[in-house]
C-alpha cells in the first residue's frame, strides 16, 4: 500500500547518468554556488578573503552574476536594498574574522528593516573549530557568536554535503516573514577540498506563509466596524507584503485616516483623502492616534521613532498586525495578531463592514494644517525647499536611500514617495554610511531606472570608496551629498543638550574632484539650481554626484517639552 506521502520524484535515465559522473575539477565552493542557482538565485554582493577563495573560485564557473564592494559593510548594505527592492533573499559572500565581523553593521539594519539577506561566510580549518585557540589567520574563538544576536539564524557546516541543505535552510529562513538576515559559515578546508556529490540542481526551500487566526481577525473586524473614530498606522510590514492596495481599500471601507511609519513611507498615497502622511514626530499627530477609539497597527511594533520617542499613550483600544511575533504588545498593550501584513488585511477585507465618516477628510486636513503651521512658524523655508527640489528632480519610480542625516530626517516626516518600496533608510539601525552602497544594490537588482542617494558629508567618508564600484558596474546612481562640513545632526543634538559641540566638525574633501578622480561626473550645485542639477544627474547613463554645501536645520522636536 503507498501514500501520497510516500512518494519521491525519481530522477530521470540523463539525471542519474550525471550524478554518476559529474564534472571533475569541482570543490566544496562550487556547492555554495551550484545551491544558491538552484534556489533561483542570479546575483551576489560580497568580498573575496583568503579563507573565502573557495567560494570566488567556484564564482567564476558560474552564471551568477557577481557585484563586488570594496568594504564588507557596504557590501552588506548592497545586499540588503537588493532584498528590498526584490523580496529574494540577496547572497552576500564574505570571509573570515574581520571580513565577517566588518559586516555586522550592515546585518544589523538588514534585521531592523527586515532585508532578507543571505551571509555566507568562510572560517577557519575544520580542526580549529571549537575555540581551541589554534592560532589561525582570522580565528575567532566563537565566530558565530557574534551574529546570533543580530541574524535570524545562523548555520556552522562541517562537510561538504552538509553545505546543500544549510544554505536552503538560510534561505527559507530568510525569506520567511519576518524577513531578515541569515548566517552560514562553512570551513576553508570544506570549500577548498575536491568533491566527487553530484551537481546541485533545484531546491526547494519555499517559506511557509503566515496567515492570521480567524477568531483575532472577527474580534478586529468588529471592532473596526464599530468604531467611531478609528485610525490606521501602517508600517514596514505593509510595504514588505506588498499590501498597499489591501490597506487602502480597507481604509476606505472604513474612512479611516492613515499614517505611515518611516519604514511604511509609501504604503499609503500622500495626497489621499485620509492620508496624515508621515508626521509622527509632531505631537499633534500623536494627539490624534491618541483620540482614536480603535487604532489598527499593521506591520509596525509602534517603537521610538513611530511612537515620537515613546511619549505616545493611546486610550482606546490598540490591534496589532505584526509578523515579528516578539514585537506583538512589546509598547502597548493590544490585540495581538501575529500574521502577515497581506493575508491579514484581506481577511479584514472580507469580514468588516463598510461605514461612513463624513468628518474625516476634514480632521484630516485640520492636521496636516496645524503641522504645516508649526512648520511654517520656524522659518525653515531653505530645508524645505532643498526637499521639494529633490522630489522635483526624482522620477515618481524611481527608488532613493536616505543615510543618517539632517535631510533624511526631513524626509522621513515631509517626503512624498509616491508609491510603495521606493524610499528606504537606514533608521532600523541608524548606522552611518548606508545611502550610497544600498543604492548601487538598489541599481544592480533594477539597471532601467535611476536610483537616488542622499547624505551628509559624514556619512559620504564611510562610502566613497564605493565610487569605484559604481564606475566598475557603471550603476545609474546619482549621490546627492550634503556637505555642512561635520555631522550636522549631531551638532543640533549637542548644542540643545550641552550648549556647545565636540568632535562634530570634519576636515572633509573636495567632494567633487574626489568623485572625478574616480572617472565618475560631479557638479557642486546650490539650494537654486540644485533641481536642476540633480534632474540632469539622474538623467545621464551611469554614476554621477552632487555636491550641495548647505548648512540644514531640524524642525523643533515635541517630545521634549
Amino acid at each position: 500500500m503507498t501514500h501520497d506521502h510516500d512518494q519521491v520524484l525519481r530522477p530521470t535515465p540523463a539525471q542519474t547518468r550525471a550524478a554518476l559522473d559529474p564534472p571533475a575539477g569541482r570543490i566544496g565552493g562550487d556547492l555554495v554556488v551550484e545551491t544558491l542557482a538552484g534556489l533561483g538565485a542570479t546575483t551576489v554582493f560580497g568580498l573575496p578573503g583568503q579563507h573565502a577563495l573557495g567560494m570566488f573560485d567556484a564564482l567564476g564557473r558560474s552564471r551568477l552574476h557577481y557585484v563586488g564592494l570594496r568594504m564588507e559593510n557596504n557590501a552588506g548594505f548592497a545586499a540588503d536594498a537588493y532584498g528590498r527592492i526584490t523580496g529574494e533573499a540577496a547572497p552576500l559572500l564574505l570571509s573570515t574574522g574581520p571580513g565577517a565581523l566588518t559586516s555586522l553593521a550592515a546585518l544589523q539594519e538588514a534585521a531592523a528593516a527586515s532585508a532578507p539577506v543571505l551571509a555566507i561566510s568562510s572560517q577557519i580549518p575544520t580542526a580549529g573549530l571549537g575555540g581551541g585557540r589554534h592560532g589561525y589567520l582570522h580565528e575567532l574563538p566563537d565566530q558565530a557568536a557574534s551574529f546570533r544576536g543580530v541574524v535570524k539564524s545562523v548555520h556552522t557546516v562541517r562537510t561538504q554535503s552538509q553545505i546543500p541543505s544549510a544554505v536552503a535552510a538560510a534561505w527559507k529562513s530568510a525569506l520567511t516573514v519576518p524577513h531578515g538576515p541569515v548566517w552560514v559559515e562553512i570551513p576553508q578546508d570544506v570549500l577548498l577540498a575536491e568533491t566527487s556529490l553530484p551537481v546541485v540542481t533545484a531546491m526547494d526551500a519555499t517559506p511557509e506563509d503566515l496567515a492570521p487566526r480567524p477568531e483575532l481577525t472577527a474580534v478586529a473586524a468588529d471592532l473596526l466596524s464599530h468604531a467611531e473614530r478609528p485610525v490606521i498606522v501602517a508600517g514596514g510590514g505593509v510595504v514588505r507584503s506588498d499590501a498597499s492596495g489591501k490597506l487602502r481599500l480597507l481604509a476606505e471601507k472604513l474612512d479611516a485616516p492613515v499614517v505611515t511609519t518611516f519604514g511604511g513611507k509609501g504604503a499609503f498615497p500622500w495626497e489621499h483623502p485620509l492620508s496624515l502622511r508621515s508626521w509622527l514626530e509632531d505631537r499633534h499627530t500623536t494627539d490624534f492616534l491618541e483620540d482614536a477609539d480603535v487604532l489598527l497597527v499593521v506591520g509596525s511594533g509602534l517603537g521610538e521613532l513611530s511612537s515620537n520617542y515613546h511619549t505616545f499613550r493611546p486610550r482606546g483600544r490598540v490591534i496589532q498586525i505584526e509578523a515579528d511575533a516578539g514585537k506583538l504588545e512589546s509598547n502597548h498593550p493590544a490585540l495581538g495578531i501575529h500574521a502577515d501584513a497581506r493575508p491579514a488585511l484581506q481577511a479584514l477585507l472580507e469580514t468588516v463592514r463598510e461605514r461612513t465618516d463624513p468628518s474625516a477628510p476634514g480632521r484630516v486636513r485640520d492636521l496636516l494644517t496645524r503641522v504645516a503651521d508649526r512648520i511654517a512658524s520656524q522659518e525653515l523655508t531653505l530645508e524645505q525647499d532643498v526637499l521639494a527640489a529633490v522630489r522635483a528632480a526624482l522620477p515618481a519610480d524611481s527608488p532613493s536611500f536616505w543615510d543618517m542625516t539632517v535631510l533624511a530626517y526631513w524626509a522621513w516626516s515631509a517626503f512624498d514617495a509616491q508609491g510603495p518600496n521606493t524610499m528606504h533608510s537606514a533608521q532600523g539601525a541608524g548606522g552611518l554610511g548606508y545611502a550610497f552602497p544600498a543604492a548601487l544594490g538598489a541599481a544592480t537588482a533594477d539597471p532601467t531606472r535611476p536610483v537616488l542617494a542622499v547624505s551628509g558629508d559624514g556619512g559620504a567618508l564611510y562610502s566613497v570608496a564605493e565610487l569605484a564600484t559604481a564606475r566598475q558596474h557603471d550603476l545609474p546612481v546619482t549621490w546627492l551629498i550634503v556637505d555642512d562640513g561635520g555631522y550636522g545632526i549631531l551638532r543640533e543634538y549637542m548644542t540643545q543638550a550641552f550648549g556647545r559641540t565636540t568632535a562634530t566638525d570634519l576636515t572633509g574633501p573636495d567632494f567633487v574632484t574626489l568623485a572625478e578622480s574616480f572617472g565618475v561626473p560631479a557638479v557642486r550645485t546650490t539650494p537654486e539650481t540644485l533641481e536642476r542639477d540633480l534632474t540632469k544627474a539622474l538623467a545621464a547613463p551611469g554614476p554621477s554626484v552632487v555636491v550641495l554645501p548647505a548648512v540644514l536645520r531640524m524642525f523643533a522636536p515635541t517630545h521634549l517639552g
